[in-house]
């Protein structure tokens, strides 16, 4: 969210400070080096040309910041949200606040974060009071990674503020940097309408994932379904299924409206939850139809030697937070299977979880009891799969299905 943010403000002539608590972070990017796919280096390094954005670790940099974007991980603690980021970075900016400042919170939350938390820190560490003061409101990050046609400036982005004067100065701020801005009437309808595109999403793509699982006993290739109803002009959106949900986005936002609702109300959204429940069961299902698949083979799990391709949650990036692939790994694992994992996109993987890193080749497609395709990243040469493969479980539906194919 930050990076994008950063680099397009830059190129728009603001001066940018970049604030990471990573140090590690911060230091490749003053060396030009981008950890964002969407972001190319040769992009990063113009903006450092300019000498208008400065990455630094030293919360210090923010003083006299006269717009503050709060981009920080809103990540769930035990199924519950945990706004512990955004409210270390509100109490950081409080420090530096002065009269006239914008404060836009962009992480994704649920309804009443900016109002019932942003704010009162704000003001009880500044003294400035919210509207009046300073201004401050809520436009969720709509970033789509490896989407080459819907960009960070071309999609439209929603702005709102906690009065008409804040709405104006944020609306302000992004109509310099984004082509379309939408406004709305406040920061909770905001908050709102980002948890309703993802658990869009998120219910959409259980249903394909759990039709998945029924249309082989009905004899019906789920995949020629989809694109037979995809022809349809109106009333349907395709979705396809896959081995599960990843990043930030769906597997977490939609439960923190879930949460928020049975907080406000006491009662269970209860179509959210299940459509949760369905796509953590994927990576179930995926070990069980490889279980199936080794045994027609005459070998058991225990002991074989299983390549994973993709560890990533969506193709081209390396985003591997919340991935199914790192769940199906830990279960492979666990029932005595040699697992090794090709991801060229993906630096940080969890250390001695029992799987091995290598790199693609025909040598090591076909030494492979079996071969599960994950993520559809450009770069694996599909082809060469078909070809070396004794046995594949493709995921994505990116193969041929045959003697050796098995298409989820």
């Amino acid at each position: 969210m930050g990076l994008p943010l950063a680099v397009r403000a830059v190129e728009a002539g603001y001066h940018v400070i970049g604030y990471d608590i990573n140090e590690t972070r911060v230091t490749r990017l003053r060396a030009g080096e981008s950890y964002i796919e969407d972001v190319p280096a040769e992009r990063l390094a113009a903006a450092l040309a300019s000498g208008r954005f400065e990455p630094s670790a030293d919360s210090g940099a923010a003083a006299g910041f006269d717009i503050a974007v709060i981009t920080v991980p809103t990540p769930l603690r035990a199924g519950v949200p945990d706004l512990t980021f955004v409210e270390h970075a509100t109490s950081m900016l409080g420090e530096h606040l002065r009269p006239g400042a914008t404060v836009v919170l962009e992480s994704t939350t649920y309804p009443g974060t900016t109002d019932d938390i942003v704010a009162p820190l704000l003001e009880r560490i500044s003294g400035c009071r919210a509207g009046h003061d300073f201004h401050l409101g809520h436009s969720p990050e709509r970033i789509d990674p490896g989407n080459a046609s819907w960009q960070f400036e071309n999609t439209p982005k929603i702005v709102s503020g906690v009065n008409e004067s804040s709405l104006q100065a944020i609306q302000a701020f992004y109509d310099t940097i984004v082509h379309k801005t939408v406004s709305v009437a406040s920061p909770r309808v905001a908050e709102l309408a980002k948890l309703l595109e993802n658990t869009f999403r998120l219910v959409n793509i259980a249903l394909v994932n759990e039709l998945a699982t029924f249309t082989r006993d009905l004899g019906v290739d789920v995949w020629e379904a989809i694109d037979a109803a995809a022809t349809k002009p109106y009333g349907f959106t395709r979705f396809v299924p896959g081995p599960g949900v990843g990043g930030h986005c769906i597997p977490v936002d939609p439960t923190y409206l879930s949460w928020s609702v049975r907080r406000s109300t006491g009662r269970a959204f209860r179509l959210v939850e299940l459509a949760s429940e369905i796509n953590r069961q994927m990576p179930d299902y995926l070990v069980s139809r490889l279980t199936t698949g080794l045994n027609s083979r005459g070998k058991p799990v225990k002991g074989s030697r299983i390549l994973l391709l993709g560890m990533a949650y969506k193709k081209n990036t390396g985003d591997a937070r919340e991935s199914p692939s790192l769940r199906i790994a830990e279960r492979l694992v666990a029932m005595g299977a040699e697992v090794r994992i090709i991801d060229p996109h993906v630096d940080e993987l969890p250390q001695d979880d029992g799987t091995r890193r290598t790199d693609f080749s025909a040598g090591e497609i076909a030494a492979a009891d079996a071969v599960i395709l994950l993520t559809d990243h450009d770069s694996f040469d599909l082809d060469v799969v078909s070809t070396h493969a004794e046995y594949v479980l493709d995921s994505r539906n990116k193969m041929r299905a045959g003697t050796a194919v098995e298409v989820l």
